[in-house]
């Protein structure tokens, strides 16, 4: 039976090193510029920003687009004007929140639906009952319970209200507690969809680093519409804030080995020429900086001078930032580890139900149902633990059993350090009480004596037979006496 419950083990440990293998492969990326937009250059001319439209009360520049301005009751939202043709993606939003209260309002939402919204509804500028994903970074406190700024993902059907009483509490799929106003650098939200797993990753702009992000959330068995719209909005209300969106990058995703294959690429001749002229107007540019520096040296000099030198309140500036860096840093590292320990006590935790249930669980491909792989049992788990009371129970006896073995061993050791000459009992006759019972014998004797003496009598005992008697008695306890000793000596030499 052990042999057995080792052999399930070892098949279930090479069975989940195949399953992570499988997907741990990364998939396939790929960047689309249709669904995307970044400084600069971000809107024309004209104010038109290139795949996307844009309403009520957004604003768009060449290096970001402000959906809700930091005025009272205002709302605006951009979308992206063609659906997706894509089923899993990748989105990277950098935005920025600021204003002058010390509490904001309201927020700013992203938006998968199946249609697009509209640019002055009710849900942070955008329509209510969609059909798709929302995910909301709320800045105002509606329920008085002091849990904002907080993020959350809200995916509807298109028949629920979104609840402004109680924040979307009720509604929420999952959610984090981040600040994400009023941060020194952008903050930067990773929103990812794949294999129907959804998950947040955010940067609360407290570091220049781009790559310092820590996980709000993952869910799941996550079900989106196919041919989604992507949409941002934000709104103010009574307290306002300047919403800023500065990137929005969409990357596709893809299984491995499923790549479509993109019949309008460039051709490598093209390529070559297009970076042949990359390169030429780059030397040009640097050209005309050079000479642009040789007629104008005084220019130089003040650029020098300015940037050379830092003010005191600069070089205190500068050293509180890399402090707070550095202990935000370290309080990151807490995080990350403090994530990883509550992951693996989670899956510890459905490993130890699905074992009580006789299997373990293991992923299928995809479309396809789990597999039950056979483990140890329960049966199997309880005549283990059985067998182990039973075997410690044993080898408590044993112990106690060594233990008064010892005991005794020690005592006569002690005796017989103590007086060498000290003899066992025996464990038969009492030698004292037989002492005692003869003495009394004779005293009775010798007052019936003194008592006789005088009477005539042919029957009574005459001295010379009572010295016989008392030969006889004192031969017989001298040969017990030996009697015993021999045996005494004999059970010294089995100690």
């Amino acid at each position: 039976m052990k042999m057995a419950a080792e052999v399930r083990w070892l098949l279930v440990f090479l069975v989940s090193c195949g399953v992570s293998s499988c997907h741990g492969e990364a998939p396939h990326r790929k960047f689309e510029y249709k669904y995307s937009f970044k400084p600069p250059y971000l809107a024309q001319k004209d104010g038109s920003v290139p795949f996307w439209e844009y309403g009520g009360n957004a604003i768009a520049s060449a290096e970001n687009v402000r959906l809700a301005p930091s005025l009272r009751s205002q709302k605006g939202a951009i979308w992206v004007k063609q659906p997706a043709t894509f089923d899993w993606w990748e989105v990277e939003l950098v935005f920025r929140i600021s204003g002058r209260g010390r509490i904001g309002a309201d927020g700013l939402a992203f938006w998968y639906t199946s249609s697009k919204g509209s640019y002055n509804g009710s849900v942070f500028g955008s329509s209510d009952l969609w059909t798709g994903l929302g995910v909301f970074f709320d800045s105002f406190d509606n329920d008085n319970k002091h849990n904002n700024p907080y993020i959350m993902a809200i995916v509807n059907d298109g028949t629920k209200e979104f609840d402004h009483t109680s924040d979307g509490s009720s509604q929420q799929l999952a959610g984090c507690l981040r600040d994400f106003r009023n941060k020194p650098f952008a903050t930067r939200a990773r929103i990812e969809y794949y294999m129907n797993s959804l998950t947040l990753l955010f940067h609360n702009g407290m570091t220049n680093n781009e790559q310092d992000y820590d996980i709000c959330f993952r869910v799941d068995n996550v079900v989106l519409p196919k041919n989604g719209y992507f949409g941002i909005s934000a709104a103010t209300g009574g307290l306002a804030d300047d919403h800023d969106v500065l990137y929005f990058l969409t990357t596709s995703l893809y299984p491995p080995g499923q790549l479509p294959m993109d019949g309008n690429k460039v051709s490598v001749e093209e390529q070559a020429k297009l970076h042949q002229e990359y390169l030429d107007y780059q030397k040009k540019l640097d050209e005309q900086k050079e000479e642009y520096r040789r007629e104008h040296p005084e220019s130089q000099k003040n650029e020098f001078d300015e940037t050379f030198y830092e003010t005191e309140s600069q070089r205190e500036l500068r050293q509180i930032f890399n402090g707070q860096s550095q202990m935000f840093d370290a309080l990151r590292e807490l995080h990350r580890k403090l994530d990883e320990i509550v992951g693996r006590q989670e899956r510890t935790l459905s490993l130890i139900s699905q074992v009580g249930q006789g299997g373990v669980q293991v992923a299928g491909q995809p479309g396809q149902q789990p597999v039950l792989i056979d483990t140890i049992r329960r049966q199997e788990v309880d005549a283990v633990l059985n067998n182990q009371n039973v075997i410690l129970n044993t080898a408590r006896e044993i112990k106690t059993f060594v233990g008064e073995v010892h005991s005794k061993t020690e005592s006569i050791l002690s005796n017989q350090a103590r007086a060498p000459t000290a003899q066992v009992q025996p464990m038969g006759y009492d030698y004292q009480s037989f002492m005692t019972e003869m003495r009394d014998g004779l005293n009775t004797l010798k007052k019936d004596v003194k008592t006789t003496g005088n009477v005539d009598c042919p029957n009574c005992l005459t001295t010379s037979i009572f010295l016989l008697f008392v030969a006889v008695q004192m031969i017989i306890l001298l040969v017990y006496s030996l009697y015993r000793d021999n045996k005494e000596a004999q059970m010294k030499k089995l100690y």
